[in-house]
C-alpha cells in the first residue's frame, strides 16, 4: 500500500464515524494497542521537540528504507504516532520526500487536534522529512 493509499484508508475509516468524539476514540484505540518503544531509544536525542506530550521517534536507515519506531506518553500521542507510522514507516527516502504532507489534512484529523497537538504533528513531519533528506544525501 502506498502512503497515499494508507491515508485514504484512514480517511475512509474516520468517515464512518458521525462525531468528532467517535473519531477521537478511533485514534485512541490505536494508542491503547501501541507497542512500547525499547527503553534504549527513549532518549533526549529521540524526543520530538514541539509535541505537547513527550514523544520519542527512533529512526534507522536499513536496506534503503527508513524504519521508524515511536512512543508517546499519552494515549492520544500514541494513537497519532501509530497512524503516522502506518503512513511513513518502512518507506524509501524518495517515497517520503515525494509525499505531500497536506494529504494528512484530507484524512480529517487536523480538526480533531488542538493547535498545540497540530504543532506536534508538524514537528514529527519536520523530523521525518529532515531524516529522509539526510538518508537520500548519504545514498547519493
Amino acid at each position: 500500500m502506498t502512503m497515499s493509499e494508507q491515508v485514504t484508508a484512514y480517511k475512509e475509516d474516520l468517515d464512518l464515524f458521525g462525531s468528532e468524539n467517535e473519531k477521537m476514540e478511533y485514534i485512541l484505540d490505536f494508542g491503547h494497542d501501541a507497542t512500547n518503544l525499547d527503553p534504549l531509544y527513549i532518549t533526549e536525542e529521540n524526543i520530538i521537540k514541539g509535541c505537547s506530550s513527550l514523544a520519542w521517534l527512533h529512526k534507522e536507515f536499513q536496506e534503503g528504507k527508513i524504519v521508524l519506531e515511536a512512543e508517546g506518553d499519552s494515549i492520544i500521542a500514541k494513537g497519532m504516532l501509530v497512524m503516522l507510522l502506518g503512513i511513513f514507516n518502512n518507506r524509501t527516502p524518495d517515497e517520503i520526500l515525494a509525499f505531500d504532507p497536506n494529504e494528512l489534512k484530507e484524512m480529517g484529523i487536523m480538526e480533531l487536534l488542538s493547535p498545540v497537538r497540530q504543532q506536534g504533528l508538524e514537528a514529527f513531519l519536520g523530523v521525518i522529512y529532515g531524516y529522509a533528506k539526510a538518508c537520500k544525501e548519504r545514498e547519493g
